[in-house]
């Protein structure tokens, strides 16, 4: 048995060393990722990568499960998918921590606090968004397209102007154009 290494970090100001600092000793290859929003295992190249290279009774490690994905809860439905593929993962350190074949008690426990934290924190986001909302603040970025902009891509398109140069004279993006003439 091999214990194959994966070493996450979600942008490249991350440190991964840490991380090196435990696996090199005890795994026969280490890989790496830098990656952030994905979530399938076969749109992770280091993850893809690592799972690949596992023999039969080999085990996949990282220092915590949240090292599987971006947080926590990401990781637990990580290491389920990891598990529905056969893949066995060892855990060095967390609430996970441990060697895992399968689902368990625990893991579903770990796996239901984490849901149940993500719901808590999504609603709480929501009502702090709808409560700006009543004071009259709107969240999100500033659009590019002020008053003047529009009005200028409004005249530019009165010429027959495509798009496209409308957006280049303005230093904004077609689509941006076409989204703000069609909402106008």
């Amino acid at each position: 048995m091999a214990l194959i290494g994966l070493v996450r970090v979600s942008t490249d100001a991350q440190e991964t060393q840490r991380q090196h600092d435990a696996l090199a000793p005890i795994c026969w290859r280490v890989f790496e990722e830098r990656v952030s929003g994905k979530l399938a295992i076969d749109e992770r190249p280091g993850l893809a990568a690592a799972v690949n290279e596992l023999r039969p009774g080999d085990m996949l490690t990282v220092i915590e499960v949240d090292r599987l994905s971006r947080n926590l809860l990401e990781g637990l439905i990580t290491l389920n998918e990891l598990f529905q593929r056969g893949v066995a993962v060892k855990i060095l350190g967390g609430i996970a921590a441990g060697e895992h074949a399968e689902r368990s008690f625990l893991l579903d426990l770990a796996l239901a606090l984490a849901e149940d934290r993500r719901r808590d924190i999504s609603r709480k986001t929501k009502d702090g968004l709808a409560a700006a909302a009543r004071r009259g603040r709107k969240g999100g970025r500033p659009s590019k397209m002020t008053p003047d902009r529009l009005e200028q891509a409004r005249r530019m398109r009165t010429e027959r102007i495509s798009y496209r140069r409308i957006g280049q004279a303005l230093g904004v993006s077609e689509i941006t154009i076409r989204r703000a003439l069609s909402a106008s």
